[in-house]
């Protein structure tokens, strides 16, 4: 791995600003290998270098991978310069990581939400290409039926003419239905259950590949991905 900078490493961790970093430095609050930190400047090896803050160790990691339960209410957007986004809910050393969601849940969806800095992650994940499947939980006006399951596995057209890939839709003993897709057009979900009388009056995702949404995160929790979780993403 390349040589880095010192504060860069330390911004990476999400252990301050830019701004803070050049403080503590300058107040040998930091130590690289045992040695009080000379510069923000200071080359290291990220995979190598021992950097602590008031001898507390930094963990670096070149990406972050997090799963949110989104809740409703909130845009799966970075930033928004009027609504709240699931950015917001983050803690101050993760929303300086430079994060962003991977796709989008509307915004009174609910759910499995993957958050990261992982361009090329982000990119496998919701291309069609990868054929990642997403499965949701959905409550309508009315419950779906064999016809409507029929259609769902032909593959959906919905009001605008778009025609859907074959998706999975089964029925819940309560009456709700699971939906699988392995899209992500524009409110997807919403439509294909339109397209067949159906409206949709709560959604919630379960699951993204292989992996599901922990249901003891509250609604607005968050929590790393193990090494596991995350290669089980991009398996069904």
């Amino acid at each position: 791995m390349p040589l880095m900078r010192l504060d860069k490493f330390i911004s990476d961790c999400g252990a301050a600003s830019r701004r803070e970093i050049k403080q503590m430095i300058k107040a040998g609050r930091v130590t690289l290998n045992g040695e009080t930190a000379p510069a923000p400047e200071t080359k290291l090896d990220p995979e190598t270098a021992v950097v602590a803050i008031d001898g507390t160790a930094l963990k670096y990691e070149k990406n972050h991978y997090f799963m949110l339960n989104k809740p409703a209410g909130v845009l799966s957007a970075a930033d928004d310069g009027k609504q709240k986004t699931v950015i917001d809910l983050l803690l101050p050393e993760h929303k300086r990581l430079g994060l962003f969601p991977v796709g989008r849940l509307d915004k009174d969806t609910t759910g499995l939400l993957l958050i990261t800095d992982d361009g090329d992650f982000a990119h496998r994940v919701i291309s069609p290409k990868s054929k990642i499947i997403k499965v949701y939980h959905a409550h309508t006006q009315s419950p779906v039926n064999t016809d409507d399951i029929s259609a769902f596995v032909q593959g959906v057209t919905l009001a605008d003419g778009t025609k859907c890939l074959p998706a999975g839709l089964s029925l819940c003993a309560d009456g709700s239905c699971l939906v699988t897709v392995m899209e992500g057009k524009y409110h997807q979900v919403k439509r294909m259950l339109a397209s067949r009388g159906k409206p949709v009056m709560a959604l919630k995702r379960l699951r993204i590949g292989g992996l599901e949404l922990d249901e003891s995160l509250k609604p607005g929790d968050y929590r790393p991905l193990t090494a596991d979780e995350l290669c089980s993403v991009m398996k069904e």
